[in-house]
């Protein structure tokens, strides 16, 4: 330790490239985390988009009865565009 070189002032004030440093940070995670991680959300996708209509199904009377301005096709779209967005997390996460 007493042969290691103090760096000067205007080197430590230099700040770093945060490429690098993101590159240096950036850990790759083992086919098991991939796996696990990725099945979690293609999961979640599925009991989203199954249970989701479902539900929707089963209030589609009430639904209809509102008036609401959102009506049935509006809250399918909502509910498989959700579904699709959690499968994409899913896949993005077991390729990546």
């Amino acid at each position: 330790m007493a042969g290691d070189k103090v760096p000067s002032l205007p080197a430590l004030e230099k700040p770093e490239d945060y490429k690098t440093l993101l590159k240096e940070d950036r850990g790759d995670d083992c086919l098991g985390c991939k796996l696990v991680g990725g099945g979690a959300f293609l999961g979640l996708a599925t009991y989203s988009y199954i249970s989701g209509h479902s539900q929707l199904e089963q209030q589609k009377a009430k639904i209809l009865a509102s008036g609401s301005r959102f009506g049935m096709r509006s809250r399918r779209l909502g509910i498989t565009g959700i579904s699709l967005g959690l499968a994409y997390l899913g896949f993005w996460r077991i390729m990546k």
